[in-house]
């Protein structure tokens, strides 16, 4: 393998490694937009937004990996991308069964907040929503 252009991803949740491999691209959204990051990017520390975090492998030219990232920070150093989140699914793994009734559950909490005017409880709802929403999108990808 050529070793030009790679650099390393590394997803870390408090369950522990979820993703490490040798990439050519990462594409993550960050709060402030959009970063497109390959080997000797400059160093860079960024809060994520929930969305799905891209990897172009380095052991295959067009296979591409799908994280989904429920927000978080991402640094990267000395050709080493480490992604720190509360939680964080491959494609691969995620339980699209279980995902839908996340998404249900939330909307229905949603509706709920709105009617008894709780700020606090449609925001954590609106979060949770976001959440399942990106994992059902992360898991059309396998």
């Amino acid at each position: 393998m050529d070793e030009s252009g790679i650099f390393k991803v590394n997803i870390v949740t408090p369950d522990g490694q979820v993703y490490s491999h040798h990439s050519r691209r990462l594409i993550a959204r960050a709060t402030d937009g959009d970063l497109g990051i390959l080997a000797n990017h400059l160093p860079l520390i960024a809060t994520l937004q929930i969305a799905e975090v891209r990897s172009l492998r380095a052991d295959s030219d067009n296979r591409e990996d799908e994280i989904a990232v429920n927000g978080g920070y991402l640094e990267f150093k000395d050709n080493v991308a480490t992604i720190i989140a509360d939680s964080a699914e491959r494609a691969r793994d995620i339980d699209l069964r279980r995902a839908r009734y996340a998404k249900e559950r939330a909307e229905k909490r949603i509706k709920k907040a709105e009617q008894t005017h709780d700020i606090d409880d449609r925001q954590r709802a609106q979060v949770a929503l976001a959440r399942a929403i990106n994992r059902i999108n992360v898991s059309q990808h396998r």
